[in-house]
């Protein structure tokens, strides 16, 4: 945990620490202390249908609520149905004429992921907008229900099945409407910290050798190679889909479960960078909304604004081999079932 945040550190300070501390905006106007509400003013966003996963609690929440408030239609995948329900109930009592819909979603079963899809078509909605939100952080050593890594499982497999079940359906959508989609795809300042060797790809399910944070910085790492090489193929298709990835801030919320003291302790001993709800949902919203990014694809943002990512992040060759396996993971699942 002390290497990780040293390593975060130095990454803060090569993006601009000052900034991040006095939340003084970057080239977008915006920066780490803008909220969601501020960065999405004066932005009507009616008739869009939005689509988040782990909307129900935190950084989803408050991203479920901003996008309603703005006039989408929200459709929130969540595990815990109860905790769903309550957050589309409380959404609803800000805003009487809010669009809330809930569906259940279990990212670390691929069944579950195709039964989500499955009730999503059913409701003949268009899809304007996807934001892989939902999440574990540095949980120890277990397997999904499909025999996979959790947090490689629930970050990346899981999403990475969803959006491409759902990418007809947006493909759809943007051809129909003339209204470019946009894919936005939560990854984190962790993805700097893998293993070594990047993806253990023949090491995935494997308990030796697994480290909680190593395991997440794969994951993380993973979501940034996948945005990167989906938006790669629908560039090439000519699709009128956007995707970037984004790294929220550090947020204490109730992903930090499984190391609520250390990061507790964490929180009080480096304060300046850690962020409230609101303005970890900045970035978010800025992605997938905003008009400034009309047309924009393949980028990585911090704080509503452009950062560089780790150069394993950007290896273009690494992006289509975990393409393939990921894809030949989801088939051996299914050759089983």
């Amino acid at each position: 945990m002390l290497t990780w945040m040293l390593k975060a550190t130095r990454e803060y300070l090569r993006a601009g620490l000052f900034s991040l501390v006095t939340g003084r905006p970057g080239p977008s106007g915006f920066g780490s202390a803008t909220t969601a509400k501020e960065v999405t003013e004066g932005i009507d966003a009616s008739g869009l249908t939005v689509i988040i996963t782990g909307g129900a609690n935190g950084i989803g929440l408050e991203t479920s609520r901003i996008l309603a408030l703005r006039g989408a239609h929200v459709i929130i995948g969540a595990r815990n149905m109860e905790a769903a329900n309550k957050a589309r109930d409380g959404i609803l009592e800000q805003c009487k004429t809010a669009k809330v819909d809930v569906l259940k979603l279990d990212l670390c079963s691929l069944d579950s992921v195709r039964s989500f899809v499955d009730s999503f078509i059913a409701l003949d909605l268009p899809l304007n907008i996807l934001i892989n939100n939902a999440g574990v952080f540095s949980c120890p050593f277990q397997l999904s229900k499909d025999g996979i890594e959790l947090q490689f499982a629930t970050n990346h497999i899981g999403h990475f099945l969803l959006t491409n079940l759902l990418l007809d359906k947006m493909k759809h959508t943007a051809k129909t409407t003339g209204i470019e989609g946009r894919i936005v795809i939560i990854s984190s300042i962790c993805h700097i910290d893998p293993y070594k060797e990047g993806i253990r790809f023949d090491k995935i399910n494997d308990p030796l050798g697994y480290t909680k944070m190593k395991a997440y910085g794969q994951s993380k790492l993973a979501n940034i190679l996948h945005a990167n090489e989906l938006s790669r193929r629908l560039q090439e298709e000519g699709a009128n889909i956007t995707v970037n990835s984004i790294h929220p801030g550090s947020v204490m919320t109730d992903i930090m479960k499984y190391n609520k003291t250390k990061m507790r302790i964490l929180e009080i001993t480096t304060r300046m960078i850690w962020k409230t709800i609101p303005q970890g949902a900045a970035t978010h919203c800025y992605v997938a909304l905003h008009p400034n990014l009309k047309g924009v694809t393949g980028k990585y943002y911090v704080d509503c604004n452009e950062c560089k990512t780790s150069a394993m992040a950007r290896d273009a060759e690494l992006g289509k081999k975990l393409w393939d396996f990921s894809n030949k993971m989801i088939e051996n699942q299914l050759s089983r079932a």
